[in-house]
C-alpha cells in the first residue's frame, strides 16, 4: 500500500510539471509520423532545405472544463516537430491530430485522460496545418486550431 500511494504521488508530480512546462514526463505515450507532404498551396519561399535539423518542440494542453485547447494557434519550423499534449480533464478522453489542408491527416496522438502524450511529426514543409481533437465530435464542437509551420 506504501508503494502504491508514494508511486501515485511520483506521478501527480510528474503531470504537475508537464502542466507547468517543465521536464518531461515518464508516462507520456510517442507517435511518429514519417514524410508529411505539404499542404496544399505549398510552401514556397526559397528557403533552407527541411532535413534534419533541430525539433520543434511545441507545447499543446486541453481545457480541463470544455470542449476545447489552450489555444488555437501553433508554429513550428519546417522539418521534425513534436506536440506534447496535455490532457487534465479525468473524465473526458481528447488526442491531438495533425493534417495538411485538403490533405489526409499527418499523424495522431494516442487518446489519453488525466495524462499527457506526445505526437512527433517528420519533414514538415512551410505551410498551415489544422490540428483538432478526433475523439467523438469534439472537431465539431470547435476542438480545433491552425498549426503554422515556418
Amino acid at each position: 500500500m506504501i508503494k502504491f500511494v508514494t508511486f501515485g504521488l511520483a506521478a501527480m508530480a510528474a503531470l504537475a510539471l508537464v502542466a507547468c512546462g517543465g521536464g518531461g514526463s515518464s508516462s507520456s505515450t510517442t507517435n511518429s509520423t514519417s514524410a508529411a507532404t505539404p499542404p496544399a498551396g505549398g510552401g514556397g519561399g526559397g528557403g533552407s532545405s527541411s532535413g534534419g535539423g533541430a525539433t520543434s518542440s511545441i507545447k499543446l494542453a486541453a481545457d480541463s472544463s470544455d470542449l476545447a485547447f489552450d489555444t488555437d494557434s501553433l508554429t513550428a519550423k519546417a522539418g521534425n516537430a513534436t506536440i506534447d499534449f496535455n490532457n487534465p480533464n479525468d473524465a473526458i478522453g481528447h488526442d491531438v491530430c495533425v493534417e495538411a489542408e485538403g490533405e489526409n491527416e499527418l499523424g495522431c496522438s494516442k487518446v489519453v485522460t488525466g495524462s499527457s502524450t506526445t505526437l512527433d511529426l517528420k519533414n514538415l514543409k512551410a505551410g498551415t496545418y489544422t490540428f483538432y481533437c478526433d475523439v467523438d465530435s469534439h472537431k465539431e464542437a470547435g476542438m480545433e486550431g491552425t498549426l503554422t509551420v515556418q
